[in-house]
């Protein structure tokens, strides 16, 4: 069964990185989907589709998302897509959101395959300060919400060290869960 991989964490836990690192050397029968954010591409950060507002909504009434939600004064999306690619038997990996797991869990039962990339408070505020998005004040603002309380069915992988080492926690995360199986 083809699964949506759910990868959360908090901002500046190397979800980007991973997603990047993934992109060049995806395991067989993974595709990892980009987000439509109402942001510009310009902004840094993620590999994603920049929309207006006004478009952002026109695919909303077109029913052109399986998932939008709103957070951090942007709007994100999920195209439709997803859901052709897991018809076709692949696993697609996605950037989540924690508090939309809910809404994800709900339309894709036990498709859903949730992984929280985890992240010492240490490393996490050394990892923002190198940013330089955010002035201390909200960086003590993402330190508390770094604790980790996953759901229950998800899994926690540990991002403290070496990109290369988490790239091969989380292929063989996937490999022991029988998900890196392409139907080609």
């Amino acid at each position: 069964m083809a699964r949506l991989i759910w990868l959360t964490g908090p901002s500046g836990s190397g979800k980007d990185s991973l997603l990047d690192a993934l992109r060049a050397q995806a395991p067989a029968g993974l595709v990892i989907a980009h987000r439509y954010i109402t942001r510009p591409a310009s902004a840094g950060g993620e590999n994603h589709v920049a929309l207006t507002t006004t478009e952002f909504h026109r695919r909303i009434q077109a029913g052109l998302f399986a998932l939008h939600w709103q957070a951090h004064g942007c709007e994100y999306g999920l195209g439709v897509e997803i859901d052709l690619w897991l018809q076709r038997g692949l696993n697609v990996l996605v950037n989540g959101s924690r508090q939309h797991l809910p809404a994800a869990r709900k339309r894709y039962g036990d498709k859903l395959f949730p992984v929280v990339l985890q992240v010492s408070s240490d490393v996490l505020a050394r990892r923002l300060r190198l940013r330089g998005r955010e002035d201390e004040a909200a960086i003590a603002l993402r330190l508390q919400r770094n604790v980790c309380v996953p759901e229950p069915d998800a899994i926690c992988l540990k991002n403290d060290g070496a990109l290369e080492e988490t790239l091969a926690a989380f292929n063989q995360l996937l490999e022991g869960n029988a998900l890196c199986n392409s139907p080609f």
